[in-house]
């Protein structure tokens, strides 16, 4: 069975090589489809029984290790030293500096890798995240997971 959790979240990033306005500053109303697949939970009183695990808890546990992080910060590249010293001047800026240029396809893929191991066999089931999909516009968007390549 699989089933397939939606969070949103903004945040901002730039693309340094980019042929066009992407090379600007500039944010997304990110949407995040988390897809787990798995059993579902046959235990007599189990507060999940016929969930494969409860939406609740796919949410909260995406907010505290991904979402939460990147909602309304700005998402720059290691390498992109002018503006990762630039948003170190702003006081309290919310900066998440990652190994990899933001595009949708290296983001899609930083969450897979940052959710697998949280979801991967939670509560000792046969639970494992089987793809993420991030849109970065209603009309653009990259998957990652084990059968994505």
């Amino acid at each position: 069975m699989r089933i397939t959790r939606r969070l949103e979240f903004d945040a901002g990033h730039r693309i340094p090589d980019h042929r066009s306005q992407c090379r600007n500053l500039h944010g997304h109303r990110y949407v995040l489809d988390i897809t787990l697949q798995g059993a579902t939970v046959d235990e007599a009183g189990s507060p999940e029984r016929g969930m494969v695990m409860d939406f609740a808890d796919i949410k909260a546990l995406a907010n505290t290790h991904l979402v939460a992080l990147w909602d309304h910060a700005f998402l720059v590249y290691a390498g992109d030293t002018a503006v990762v010293d630039f948003l170190a001047t702003l006081p309290g800026h919310k900066t998440v500096v990652i190994d990899r240029i933001p595009t949708v396809e290296n983001l899609v893929a930083l969450a897979f890798e940052t959710l697998a191991p949280v979801y991967d066999g939670h509560y000792g089931r046969d639970l494992r995240l089987v793809q993420v999909r991030l849109y970065e516009t209603p009309n653009c968007w990259a998957d990652a997971g084990p059968l994505c390549g």
